[in-house]
């Protein structure tokens, strides 16, 4: 088939390399401009871009798919079919319409759970106990189209958000090829998802990586596995902002955000949490051990 891929992160890699793989045409790859990265905040390309011109793709970065002259640059690519993982930018109607088969999304959830921007954080900040992949054809509607072809993955308990994005993307680019081409030989019908069970994953906001010692030690350690890496989870020691990287809840009870021992044992709303890895500002991340013999944490003391 003759497509056009639209991703942006890491997560969207995989799957633009199985199309490859596959022998698929892929006629132009549009992903996010250059950002600046890094100490120096020098322009880098995105993932999808860097491994694009690796395999002397060319690369297309619109600010926005809006403008006529964007619209018919893209009909002009006269496409069977676009892919789309986690590109970043909404698709006007006439980018929709304009390939033969349409545009086709992976998206990181079980829909109509999940949809929208965060649906692997948000999967495991809700503990749910799965979740999955879908390949979905799009329509003008936020993650509402049809679903072609559904993948669960379950979450187990102690999983973090990127063993659970390695997990999806490791059944999602399969599956992205299997439903793309499935439905271009008329062997896949989508089926309209639910009305039932629909639920939103809001993009993440930084403020909500600050810890809240008076929610459970659950919620608390789910947040950890979820946030980091990324917006990351944090609390403050005497003004000074401490990142949590990993913790595990255990039993434990007391006034919320107090040590309980001179461990690394906090108590929280509900239950205790343990923390394991942390790093100070300026500081490589370090398990607790070595932590408190830069910064003990005497039972009694308050962390906010």
């Amino acid at each position: 088939m003759r497509l056009v891929f639209m991703g942006t992160p890491d997560f969207a890699v995989p799957v633009l390399d199985a199309f490859l793989k596959a022998g698929d045409e892929i006629a132009a790859v549009y992903s996010q401009p250059p950002r600046p990265a890094g100490r120096g905040q020098k322009l880098t390309p995105s993932p999808v871009q860097a491994f694009a011109e690796q395999h002397g793709l060319p690369v297309r970065h619109p600010v926005s798919l809006k403008s006529a002259d964007a619209q018919a640059e893209f009909a002009a690519l006269k496409a069977d079919a676009a892919i789309v993982v986690a590109y970043g930018l909404l698709l006007p109607k006439p980018i929709l319409d304009a390939p033969k088969h349409g545009c086709f999304n992976l998206h990181a959830s079980l829909l109509p759970r999940w949809r929208g921007a965060a649906p692997i954080q948000r999967a495991i900040m809700a503990g749910d106990l799965e979740t999955g992949v879908c390949a979905m054809q799009m329509d003008v509607g936020l993650d509402t189209g049809p679903v072609l072809l559904r993948e669960i993955v379950a979450i187990t308990p102690r999983m973090t958000v990127s063993e659970l994005h390695d997990e999806l993307v490791r059944v999602g680019a399969p599956l992205m090829v299997r439903a793309v081409h499935g439905y271009a030989k008329g062997q896949i019908q989508p089926q309209a998802q639910s009305a039932e069970g629909v639920t939103y994953a809001a993009k993440l906001l930084k403020d909500e990586g600050r810890i809240d010692w008076t929610k459970s030690a659950i919620e608390i350690d789910r947040a950890v596995r979820a946030l980091n890496p990324g917006i990351g989870t944090h609390f403050e020691i005497n003004g000074e902002r401490i990142k949590l990287l990993a913790a595990e809840p255990v039993a434990g009870s007391g006034a919320a955000g107090t040590a309980l021992d001179d461990t690394g044992k906090i108590a929280c709303g509900d239950g205790a949490l343990n923390l394991l890895k942390l790093q100070r500002p300026g500081k490589t991340p370090v398990a607790i051990g070595d932590f408190l013999r830069g910064l003990p944490l005497p039972k009694g003391t308050r962390v906010g």
